[in-house]
């Protein structure tokens, strides 16, 4: 009879399935690998999985569900948008730096090797955070503290976007190779540094209208 794994084990197996996954893909991934690299057989693999799809789903959920987690604490506090912003910035950095596998594994989906998953992905993926950052786009909207003409949808996956790349570049070689070449003498800023000048970049697309804006003519 085969002995139930405990917990931690599970949550131990998981995590070398999102590195294997990470690195190779779901067609490069080896289930036999992944047993090796959790310390059980491939026989034991399967009595809690399937196959390899039903196991590479339950990965990708560990890592929806880690990234959750992350971001409960900022879903709790009181702020104004900007605020939650900061909040959401130094979350997702500190994420990216504890859970690169689980960047890199989304990485891996979105770059087309998985590109049948690539629907039910991004529902399961973004579904959270998509609703997240209208609601508090649209708060501040009713509250006067943002710019009234913009769309919040819009805004939200454009705020989306920037924290995407900017884990990317946290976790990914190309990505991180690329922001170094933007970066004094080479080296990636601290997170501070970088929640700070993103926000600076923020704070202008959030609060001035179109109508605000002015431009300096040259003498």
């Amino acid at each position: 009879m085969l002995k139930k794994l405990t917990e931690e084990k599970q949550m131990e197996i998981l995590e070398a399935g999102i590195s294997e996954f990470a690195d190779k893909g779901m067609k490069g991934a080896s289930m036999s690998d992944i047993a090796d690299k959790a310390g059980i057989s491939v026989g034991v693999l399967y009595k809690y999985y399937s196959d390899k799809e039903d196991f590479f789903m339950a990965c990708v959920r560990r890592s929806i569900h880690a990234l959750e987690q992350t971001l409960e604490e900022v879903i709790r506090t009181e702020d104004k948008l900007l605020g939650y912003a900061g909040k959401v910035i130094q979350a997702l950095l500190t994420h990216a730096r504890e859970h690169e596998d689980d960047i890199r594994l989304y990485h891996e989906i979105t770059s087309g090797s998985s590109r049948k998953y690539a629907a039910r992905m991004a529902k399961e993926i973004e579904g959270m955070t998509a609703r997240l950052y209208v609601h508090f786009i649209v708060r501040a909207q009713e509250e006067g503290s943002v710019r009234a003409d913009a769309d919040p949808r819009m805004f939200a996956f454009f705020f989306d976007n920037l924290l995407m790349m900017l884990q990317f570049s946290c976790c990914c070689d190309y990505y991180r190779e690329r922001f170094k070449l933007y970066c004094n003498d080479g080296e990636i800023p601290d997170d501070e540094h970088i929640r700070n000048e993103l926000l600076k970049f923020m704070e202008s697309a959030f609060t001035l209208e179109r109508k605000d804006i002015t431009h300096r003519r040259g003498r």
